[in-house]
């Protein structure tokens, strides 16, 4: 192996520098471009999209381009998008530095119309990726990628929730569908035999082509119903470790976070399960600035001169948790409102508008969220929140 610091030094030695190469992807294409340092042209190459048996002689062809050793090191980076995480594991895999950068947090010409083209922004990809590894740290900003069984962990409850979501869609269909006879049902059990005997406002049954797509939304709705059933009853036995299957240590880890959530008044299954797996369970937090900031709740001031004022916060994070933080919030002000939380909350904002309010519900969330990080991190319980009765967990 070369060291990394060599150089090249006359026409028969090899230079050992790492080769910097960046990732454009596309569906039928990735762009590639590479480099070894900053102010260089990077070397564009074009290949099929996934295409992996591909990308590995490119590489070799680099560093044979720009007069590198074979076992040189290669540093890579690619745009988090719909590509996931597959192709920084194979990256890895076979001895790639890969970074997985947030496309929101690249730099970007201000003016009001700019150039974009896979060219223009491979390139800029490979000249970031020079500055982040020379030291500049804060050019962009780095996605945590979890394992493998981490990322599948998220899953029951995400279809859970797209589940429940389709369900209101299609409730609200069938409700829309009977407004426009003038018509309000409600959605339960016995659709079929309520929809025979409703009738219209001059006595008539339903017109039959209506009746029957309400026959088959109806049909959609009991479906989607039992699949929301058996996603809640598979995490109900994630939650109280009653699978037979054997557990990895990822998902007792999960569980313990999940279990130890639930014991506090305001907190279910859904928002204790959502926190464990998106974001307690599986990496490491150093300060609640960390927490805050992963659920883009943090503020984002604007100050030019004289010109002073806060922007609100900066949505950067994980939208859905954001929203059950909100959500928590709410229901931590109804079951918790003893607490030291809740209070400060009343005191600040209980007592203003509507826009006052639904700001300190944001602020609550956020500091709602950090006490739980203690709580399940050192056990420190939020000041004057209440537990839940020994054998309650929902």
């Amino acid at each position: 192996m070369c060291p990394t610091s060599a150089r090249r030094v006359d026409n028969n030695s090899v230079d050992c520098s790492p080769l910097y190469v960046a990732f454009e992807l596309g569906d039928r294409h990735w762009t590639l471009g590479f480099t070894v340092g900053v102010g260089q042209r990077p070397r564009r190459r074009v290949i099929r999209a996934r295409a992996l048996d591909a990308l590995w002689p490119e590489l070799a062809q680099a560093k044979q381009r720009f007069g590198l050793a074979p076992d040189a090191p290669v540093r890579s980076c690619y745009e988090a998008g719909l590509d996931g995480f597959w192709l920084h594991r194979a990256l890895r895999a076979h001895g790639v530095a890969n970074l997985v950068v947030d496309a929101s947090s690249i730099e970007v010409n201000r003016r009001a119309r700019r150039v974009k083209a896979d060219a223009l922004d491979v390139a800029k990809l490979a000249e970031m990726l020079v500055r982040y590894h020379a030291g500049e740290q804060r050019v962009w900003h780095v996605v945590r990628v979890p394992s493998v069984a981490d990322e599948d962990r998220r899953h029951l409850e995400r279809e859970r929730a797209t589940r429940v979501q389709e369900h209101t869609r299609l409730v609200n269909r069938i409700r829309g569908l009977l407004a426009t006879q003038g018509l309000v049902l409600p959605v339960r059990g016995d659709g079929p035999a309520a929809l025979a005997r409703v009738r219209l406002w001059d006595g008539r049954p339903l017109p039959p082509g209506l009746h029957a797509r309400l026959l088959r939304e109806w049909e959609r709705v009991e479906r989607v119903a039992a699949e929301v059933r058996a996603l809640e009853a598979a995490r109900r036995a994630l939650l109280t470790g009653s699978r037979a299957a054997p557990e990895a240590e990822a998902e007792t880890a999960a569980r313990a976070w999940a279990q130890q959530l639930l014991k506090l008044r305001a907190i279910g299954p859904t928002i204790a399960w959502a926190f464990s797996t998106e974001l307690f369970a599986w990496r490491q937090f150093h300060n609640r600035r960390e927490v805050g900031a992963v659920l883009g709740m943090v503020p984002t001031p604007y100050q030019s001169g004289t010109s002073h004022h806060e922007q609100g916060i900066s949505r950067s994070g994980n939208a859905r948790l954001r929203g059950l933080a909100v959500e928590l919030a709410w229901m931590w002000l109804r079951y918790q409102p003893q607490s030291a939380l809740s209070q400060w909350y009343t005191q600040r904002f209980a007592g203003g508008g509507p826009r006052l309010r639904r700001i300190g519900i944001v602020a609550l969330a956020r500091k709602l969220v950090i006490a739980l990080w203690r709580y399940g991190q050192d056990g420190q319980l939020p000041a004057g929140a209440l537990l839940k009765p020994a054998g309650v967990c929902a």
